[in-house]
């Protein structure tokens, strides 16, 4: 199942603006903002979402311009840590090891890969100790 998808803007600002009007009628608005300390790559991220979860992201990375994230959701952790391994074996780029991102929240355990042509595609496990 996908968890979330993420895509990179020209204009942060203008976007998020936009995201937040055109989404409002589908009960859909925004629901968390990520820093350029938290994103380690000098960009803003937000998160748009309904329920108390994020599943459309923004960011302003140049470094993501023409390129998607997409993020699939694994019931365990193990199964994590399985992707990362397997997914570079099969010829994809480390992205981000496994491990938690309580930036996002306390539970967040994910792995990030690049794909063959630059895609950042993720697995995350939002279980406390791990396990759905």
């Amino acid at each position: 199942m996908i968890d979330h998808i993420g895509i990179a803007v020209s204009d942060y600002a203008k976007s998020k603006a936009f995201y937040e009007r055109a989404l409002a009628p589908l009960g859909i608005g925004l629901m968390m903002e990520v820093t350029p300390e938290q994103t380690g790559d000098g960009s803003y991220a937000a998160g748009f979402g309904a329920q108390g979860k994020p599943f459309f992201w923004i960011s302003s990375s140049s470094a993501q311009q023409g390129r998607t994230h997409v993020a699939f959701t694994a019931p365990s952790r193990t199964v994590v840590d399985a992707f990362h391994r397997t997914a570079l074996v099969a010829g994809g780029r480390d992205n981000g090891a496994p491990g938690l991102r309580p930036h996002y929240h306390q539970n967040y355990y994910g792995a990030f890969v690049r794909d063959p042509d630059g895609h950042n595609v993720e697995a995350v496990c939002h279980m406390p100790g791990g396990q759905i």
